[in-house]
């Protein structure tokens, strides 16, 4: 007489589990490998394409207001102007999503930023960006109409603009994350005694730097 041998619920239970535990484990590897690819290839082509830094440079900026309320060290200032931008890059177009530009005189900012609108830049393509910047009862140091003085006694206004951002980078159809950069412009301006009244303007354009 043979024995017949029965397989207990338990046995089959970790039967199961097992296959189970295999298949995340095979959909696990499939999915890391699949990412690791399209980093890996997303990586080669950031490597082969190199982005280049968009360029910067103030065109023309008017000083047209900055007057000091003395006592309560507050400053109204008006300024206008014309950045261009270019993309130097021949294969890759640049979404801008985010642009403001600031004035900041000594290390202090003297106009609220302003806000550009988002555009798209192609390979090699330049654009005129203009802007209007204003601040109203802007607080300043102490030493501020020291250093306008100062300034004056020099011969020359030396004023910084600049401007933060958000961009993308594009090649054929996909889109890079966002990245945030920011730009410095030095504007020095004649100023002296002798000027006649503002507004004080930028004789030739200054380059700026840019960082990401």
């Amino acid at each position: 007489m043979s024995l017949a041998h029965v397989k207990s619920p338990k046995h089959c239970a970790n039967k199961q589990e097992v296959k189970v535990q295999k298949r995340y484990k095979k959909l696990f590897l499939g999915v890391s490998a699949f990412l690791s690819t399209i980093s890996l290839l997303i990586l080669l082509l950031w490597l082969i394409l190199r982005p280049s830094k968009p360029e910067f440079r103030v065109k023309q900026a008017d000083v047209y207001q900055l007057n000091l309320i003395d006592d309560l060290h507050l400053l109204n200032s008006s300024i206008q102007l014309t950045l261009s931008s270019k993309n130097p890059n021949h294969r890759l177009g640049i979404y801008y999503d985010n642009l403001q530009v600031y004035a900041v005189y000594k290390g202090q900012q003297i106009t609220l930023p302003t806000s550009l609108p988002p555009f798209y830049q192609g390979y090699q393509e330049g654009n005129l960006l203009t802007a209007f910047l204003a601040g109203s009862r802007v607080p300043v140091a102490p030493s501020f109409g020291y250093e306008v003085g100062r300034d004056q006694s020099a011969g020359r206004f030396v004023l910084n603009l600049k401007a933060m951002g958000r961009l993308r980078w594009k090649v054929g159809s996909w889109v890079s994350g966002g990245y945030r950069f920011n730009v410095n412009c030095v504007a020095v301006m004649p100023f002296g005694p002798t000027l006649p009244t503002p507004p004080l303007t930028l004789n030739q354009p200054a380059r700026c730097s840019t960082t990401l």
